[in-house]
């Protein structure tokens, strides 16, 4: 696909690669595609830097579609891409960082839109070679990372806005049959339990629909980084959202600020991104719409699999979690409160994240009741309250792989608890930590 506007040419092309050009002159119909080989005829041609500038400066007016083969001359990964970006030298270099430039600009006006920064953690694992989990890390999203997302949401919402309307001869728009990935607003009764819920850790919510939404997460969201209660509101945001999925009627994409939203960069992996690349294929020939009933249940079809397939990644990631925290049984760690039940407390590690269960029967030294009310756990003699996000200390007592369940022992300050009985001659090893670690 190309987006440009540049003056400074006619259309007159040397390409000596393919059979497709860039195309350089303002206001032409019809479109040739994305290629960096052009023949400057009559005024000079632009550099790189003052086409990017061009680009930046909202100079987009036209779009052009084609079946095309993409050759990779130098296939870097993400790690030699982010030094090219931090030091600005490597291979490729200008092209890298004129990417990025504009990559960001797009991050950019992504963002003024209204769109949402849902920026959570990846969580990764140190294998032997046996798959045994040896440590547990977090994947940091980077510039790199942040340049391949742009261009991906750009060609989405570029094929879902071609493939779903056209220009009739008399120039009218109509809607054609397509596939949208779509995301509704956020329903008021959630929003308002949200709200609820951040004001116990003393964050105010007040917006209560539109891009103002979007607009407040935002700004709670950096807020809230690097702080114990981060992992658990962040958790509370996203389930007071709707739920994305795959339909013929388009909505658009509220979490993006899209109105056209597609998923069509991955048909290796996504079946609807297939379904898409079909009726690109098909517009681009000239076909008819595609037959609307066939789809929609494909498109049902395809987000009951999506919730499937996303609950066996967590139960995979609970499994990985679990069989690493088998070799700690006894071992003392710290953490943080980040769920509440009238049998026990959840507790999330701050070095790992990984989270257990403690019940309240086996805290040693105090008899703890929950009040639902107040969403805190009281000790009834010693007058303990901990809350979400309150500073805990556990010991690992129990990793079921079968039921991928953690059973952690709550450690009262100053309490003498009891310490689990392990094979002769192995003493628990003790870790501490302050405070969350920055990644």
């Amino acid at each position: 696909m190309s987006f440009t506007r540049i003056d400074h040419y006619e259309k007159e092309y040397a390409d000596t690669h393919h059979d497709t050009a860039l195309n350089v002159t303002q206001g032409v119909e019809e479109q040739p595609i994305v290629s960096p080989y052009f023949k400057r005829r009559k005024k000079r041609a632009l550099s790189t830097g003052e086409y990017v500038e061009g680009i930046l400066a909202g100079n987009i007016t036209t779009l052009s579609q084609a079946i095309t083969l993409v050759e990779s001359s130098n296939p870097n990964h993400y790690a030699q891409a982010q030094e090219i970006i931090e030091t600005g030298r490597g291979d490729y270099a200008e092209e890298v960082l004129t990417l990025n430039r504009l990559a960001q600009a797009l991050r950019k006006e992504r963002f003024r839109n209204g769109a949402i920064s849902f920026d959570r953690e990846e969580v990764k694992f140190r294998l032997d070679e046996n798959g045994k989990p040896l440590g547990v890390y977090f994947k940091e999203q980077k510039e790199s990372n942040q340049m391949i997302e742009e261009f991906m949401l750009l060609a989405n919402r570029r094929v879902a806005e071609f493939c779903g309307k056209r220009k009739t001869d008399k120039g009218r728009t109509v809607e054609r049959t397509m596939v949208y990935r779509v995301h509704d607003k956020p329903s008021e009764e959630k929003l308002d339990r949200f709200r609820q819920f951040i004001l116990r850790f003393g964050h105010i919510f007040k917006a209560t629909k539109g891009r103002a939404v979007a607009k407040e997460l935002n700004k709670l969201f950096k807020q809230i980084k690097g702080t114990t209660e981060e992992n658990a509101v962040a958790t509370m945001a996203v389930r007071s959202m709707a739920k994305a999925y795959y339909t013929t009627d388009n909505i658009g994409h509220y979490g993006l600020a899209f109105p056209y939203y597609t998923h069509f960069t991955s048909p290796i992996r996504r079946y609807p991104d297939m379904m898409v690349h079909r009726l690109l294929a098909r517009y681009l020939a000239g076909g008819k719409p595609a037959d609307k009933t066939e789809l929609e249940d494909l498109c049902a079809r395809a987000s009951d699999r999506e919730v499937v397939a996303a609950e066996a990644e967590r139960a995979s990631i609970k499994y990985k979690m679990v069989e690493f925290m088998k070799e700690h049984i006894g071992e003392e760690f710290e953490g943080h409160i980040s769920g509440l039940t009238e049998w026990g407390v959840y507790v999330e590690l701050d070095e790992t994240h990984i989270e257990g269960m403690s019940f309240l029967r086996d805290i040693e030294g105090d008899f703890f009741t929950f009040d639902e009310q107040l969403y805190e756990i009281i000790g009834r003699s010693t007058g303990i309250r901990m809350t979400l996000g309150s500073p805990v200390r556990i010991r690992v007592k129990r990793a079921d792989l079968q039921k991928r369940q953690l059973d952690f022992e709550l450690l009262l300050p100053g309490a003498a608890a009891r310490r689990t009985e392990e094979p002769r001659g192995k003493g628990p090893k003790v870790r501490t930590s302050s405070r969350r670690k920055g990644r």
